[in-house]
C-alpha cells in the first residue's frame, strides 16, 4: 500500500511538470476556468488581486484573435458571421472586467486603485483597436448597408444599428491622422476620469470631525450619536464621536446640530471637496476632460459633446435638454426665493440673529416643518427599520409580478455585510441572484447605485443566462444595540436601486448589449424612479412601515402628514438639482478651443440659472463624479426627463390599482423585459397607451394643483 501511494505521488509530480503553462495557468486563476459556483457567481474567495492583469491581458488576446476571424473569413458578411459574432467575442474580458470595476466601486484598496490606473489604457487602446479596424469595420457597414436581405427580427435590426452607429461614433469613418489623434484623447480621458473618482473617494475619506464634549452636540438625536460614538471606537477613539462626509453622518450634523459652527463646518468640507489646491484637487482635472471631451466631439463631426452624447437618448439635442431644464428653473426658482424668505422669518421669530447660509438650510427647514406639518423626519425613522423596508420592496415585487427572494447564507459574496438573494418566479423558476450592500465603509464610493457582475442574455443556442445583480447603499449601520433605521429619503433611494434591479432581473433579450439596462440614459431611471411611488403608497406603507419596538404599523395620521408635506421645500430640492444639471450642459456645450478657470465657469453657469446664494448647487464641479468619473456627462438631466415619464407612468397604477395585474405585466412585458431592444418612446407607448405628458410631474412637485 505505501509502495502504491509512493508511485501515485511520483506519476503527479511528473504530470505536473509536464502540464504547459497554459493549464498550469488556468489552474491558479479562477477566471481562467468555469465557475462551478451556483448560477456562474463570481467566486470572490478565490480572486485575488494578482489575478486581474493576466486574466485582462488573456481576455484582450481572445477577443483579438475572434475578430480576427471575422476578419479574415472567405465567406461574405452576415449578420451570423459578423454582427453576432462580435456580439459574442470577448466573454473573457467581460468576466473579468464585470468582477474588477465592480469590486473597484464597493470593495477597492490601493492596490485595486493602481490596477485601475494600469487597465484603463489597456483597455482604452483594446477598444479603439477594435473600432477603428478598418477591415472588421468594412464587413459590419456591408450588414448594414444590405440589411433588408437579411430578414432580421427587431431585436437584431436594434443590435446591428446599435453595432454600426457605435463604429462610427467610435472614428471608424476618420482618416488614419484623426484616428491617431482619437485615440490619445480617449486614453488620456479614461486616466483622468479614474484619477478625479480616486481623488473625491480620497479626500471624503480623509476628513473627520471629532468631537469631545457631548454639549457640542445638543439636538442631534441619540441614534445618530451612538453611530458617531461607534465611529469614534473604530477611529481609535474613546469618549469621543466621529463624524465624517458621508451622507448617513453629514446630514444629521446639517438637519439637527443646534451648534452652527458644526453645521458651517461640516457643509464647507464637504462642498469643497476637490477645491482645495492639494494633491486631491480636480480643478484642473475636470477642466481638461471638459475639453477634451469636446476636441473628439469636434473631431467626430458633433458641435459639442452634448450633442454627441444626446443623440443616442430621447432628448435627441441639447436645445431640447435646455428647454424643459429653462421651463422648470423658471417655475422652481421663485419657489426657492419664497422658501428662502420663510426660513429667514424663522429665524426673525426665534431671535437667532443670523442671515440664513447654505449651512443653515436643512435645520431651519425641518424646524419649519414641523411647525407647518407637525411632522418631524426623525419620528418617522423608528417605522423604517432597514430589513422591513427591503422587505417591502420584496413583497410589492411579489404583488406586482410574483417574485419571491430567497436568502442564500451559502451564495459566495464579496464582503462580510452583503445579503444575497436567489429570485424566483411564483411557480419557482429561477430569475436572478441579488446581492444587497447596505452600509457604507472606507472601500466603497459613496452614494447608491446598482449594476451586474453578470446581463441577461441567451446563448447561440437560446439558453437562458441568468442575470447576476448588485445593489449598493450607504446607509447608516446598526449601532448600540439598535437596528438600521433609515430616513424617508434612504427608503426612497431603496425602491430606486430596486427600481434599477428589476430592469437588470426581469430582462428577456437575447444579445447581452442590449439587456436590462443598455437603454438610453434618459429612459434608464423610469424604471427607478417609478418604484419610488409604490414606497410612499398606504397600502405599501402598512405592510413595511411597522415600528421597530412595538411593530406598530405606521399610523394614518403621520402618512397624511407626510402627504401634506410632500411638496414642502420643492424649490430648494429643485434648484439644487435643476441648476446641476444646467452645470452639466454648460460644461458639454462648450466647443473645445477655449481654457478654463473651472471655479469662474460654474459661477457663471450658476448665475445664469439664476441659483439664490442660500442654496449651493448639488453637486459643484470638482466632485461632481456622476459627469466627471461616472456615465452621466451631458446626461444629468436624464433624472429629470425620467421624471416625466415616471410619474405619468404611474398614473396607470393609479387609474387601474396599484397592485393591478394587467398593468404589471403590461409594464413588464414593455418596459422592464425588452431592455434597449426598441426606441424607448415606442414601448412606453405599448405600455401607456400614449405619450407622456408633465401634467402629473407638476402636480407632484407642487408647481401646478
Amino acid at each position: 500500500m505505501i509502495r502504491k501511494l509512493y508511485l501515485f505521488v511520483i506519476m503527479a509530480i511528473i504530470l505536473t511538470a509536464c502540464e504547459t503553462p497554459e493549464k498550469s495557468r488556468s489552474k491558479e486563476n479562477p477566471f481562467f476556468a468555469e465557475y462551478t459556483t451556483p448560477y456562474g457567481i463570481p467566486p470572490f474567495n478565490l480572486i485575488k488581486t494578482e489575478h486581474y492583469i493576466p486574466a485582462l491581458q488573456k481576455g484582450l488576446e481572445e477577443q483579438k484573435a475572434e475578430i480576427d476571424a471575422i476578419v479574415n473569413q472567405k465567406e461574405a458578411p452576415t449578420f451570423d458571421n459578423t454582427i453576432e459574432a462580435y456580439e459574442r467575442s470577448g466573454q473573457l474580458l467581460d468576466k473579468v472586467s464585470s468582477v474588477f470595476y465592480n469590486l473597484s466601486s464597493s470593495l477597492t484598496s490601493d492596490t485595486m486603485q493602481e490596477l485601475a490606473r494600469t487597465m484603463s489604457p489597456m483597455m482604452s487602446k483594446h477598444s479603439d483597436d477594435i473600432t477603428l479596424n478598418a477591415a472588421l469595420f468594412e464587413r459590419i457597414k456591408s450588414v448594414h448597408d444590405n440589411a433588408a436581405a437579411f430578414d432580421l427580427s427587431e431585436e437584431q435590426q436594434m443590435l446591428l444599428e446599435k453595432i454600426y452607429k457605435g463604429f462610427v461614433r467610435g472614428g471608424a469613418l476618420l482618416g488614419d491622422a484623426e484616428q491617431q489623434e482619437l485615440r490619445k484623447f480617449n486614453e488620456e480621458l479614461s486616466l483622468l476620469s479614474l484619477q478625479f473618482g480616486d481623488n473625491v473617494l480620497a479626500e471624503t475619506n480623509k476628513y473627520q470631525m471629532v468631537v469631545e464634549d457631548r454639549n457640542r452636540l445638543k439636538g442631534i438625536p441619540d441614534n445618530f450619536l451612538d453611530a458617531a460614538a461607534e465611529a469614534a471606537k473604530d477611529a481609535g477613539y474613546t469618549d469621543k464621536y466621529v463624524f465624517t462626509l458621508q451622507k448617513p453622518s453629514l446630514l444629521p450634523v446639517l438637519t439637527y446640530a443646534d451648534n452652527r459652527e458644526l453645521r458651517e463646518e461640516m457643509f464647507k468640507a464637504y462642498i469643497n471637496r476637490g477645491d482645495n489646491n492639494d494633491e486631491f484637487d480636480n480643478k484642473e482635472k475636470l477642466s481638461r476632460i471638459a475639453v477634451l471631451r469636446a476636441k473628439r466631439a469636434k473631431l467626430l463631426g458633433y458641435d459639442n459633446h452634448a450633442a454627441f452624447v444626446l443623440e443616442r437618448n430621447m432628448a435627441k439635442t441639447p436645445e431640447t435638454v435646455n428647454e424643459l431644464l429653462d421651463e422648470l428653473l423658471a417655475a422652481a426658482m421663485p419657489m426657492a426665493k419664497k422658501e428662502a424668505g420663510e426660513l429667514q422669518k424663522l429665524i426673525k421669530k426665534r431671535k437667532d440673529g443670523i442671515t440664513l447660509q447654505p449651512w443653515d438650510w436643512w435645520y431651519y427647514a425641518e424646524i419649519l416643518r414641523k411647525e407647518k406639518y407637525d411632522l418631524d423626519e426623525a419620528a418617522l425613522r423608528p417605522y423604517f427599520k432597514l430589513e422591513n423596508v427591503r422587505d417591502g420592496v420584496f413583497e410589492t415585487a411579489n404583488r406586482l409580478w410574483g417574485l419571491r427572494f430567497e436568502p442564500r447564507a451559502d451564495y459566495p459574496k464579496y464582503h462580510k455585510d452583503v445579503e444575497v438573494y436567489e429570485v424566483l418566479e411564483a411557480d419557482g423558476k429561477h430569475v436572478a441572484v441579488l446581492f444587497m450592500d447596505f452600509f457604507p465603509r472606507a472601500s466603497k464610493q459613496g452614494g447608491a447605485w446598482m449594476s451586474s457582475y453578470r446581463k441577461q442574455s441567451r446563448t447561440q443556442d437560446g439558453e437562458f443566462i441568468s442575470p447576476i445583480i448588485t445593489t449598493n447603499f450607504n446607509f447608516t449601520a446598526p449601532s448600540a444595540g439598535k437596528p438600521a433605521l433609515l430616513s424617508w429619503d434612504e427608503v426612497q433611494t431603496t425602491f430606486h436601486e430596486m427600481g434599477h434591479a428589476f430592469h437588470g432581473m426581469l430582462s428577456n433579450c437575447t444579445y447581452n448589449s442590449l439587456s436590462g439596462t443598455s437603454v438610453p440614459r434618459d429612459f434608464v431611471e423610469l424604471p427607478s424612479q417609478i418604484m419610488e411611488h409604490w414606497a410612499g403608497e398606504p397600502e405599501v406603507m402598512a405592510f413595511y412601515a411597522k415600528h421597530y419596538e412595538t411593530g406598530e404599523v405606521i399610523p394614518t395620521a403621520l402618512i397624511d402628514k407626510m402627504q401634506k408635506s410632500s411638496t414642502f421645500n420643492q424649490g430648494f430640492s429643485m434648484a439644487e438639482f435643476l441648476s446641476a444639471a444646467a452645470l452639466d450642459m454648460d460644461w458639454h456645450t462648450i466647443d473645445g478651443t477655449e481654457t478654463f478657470d473651472a471655479i469662474a465657469f460654474e459661477n457663471a453657469s450658476l448665475s445664469e440659472s439664476g441659483l439664490i446664494p442660500e442654496i449651493v448647487v448639488r453637486y459643484r464641479s470638482p466632485y461632481f463624479s456622476h459627469i466627471f468619473s461616472g456615465g452621466y456627462s451631458a446626461g444629468y438631466y436624464s433624472y429629470i426627463w425620467s421624471e416625466v415619464l415616471d410619474s405619468d407612468a404611474f398614473e396607470a397604477f393609479k387609474e387601474n390599482g396599484i397592485f393591478d395585474q394587467k398593468t404589471a405585466a403590461l409594464y413588464r412585458e414593455n418596459i422592464l423585459a425588452r431592455g434597449g431592444t426598441a426606441d424607448p418612446m415606442e414601448l412606453y407607448i405599448a405600455f401607456r397607451g400614449k405619450k407622456p405628458t408633465k401634467d402629473a410631474l407638476l402636480k407632484n412637485r407642487g408647481i401646478t394643483k
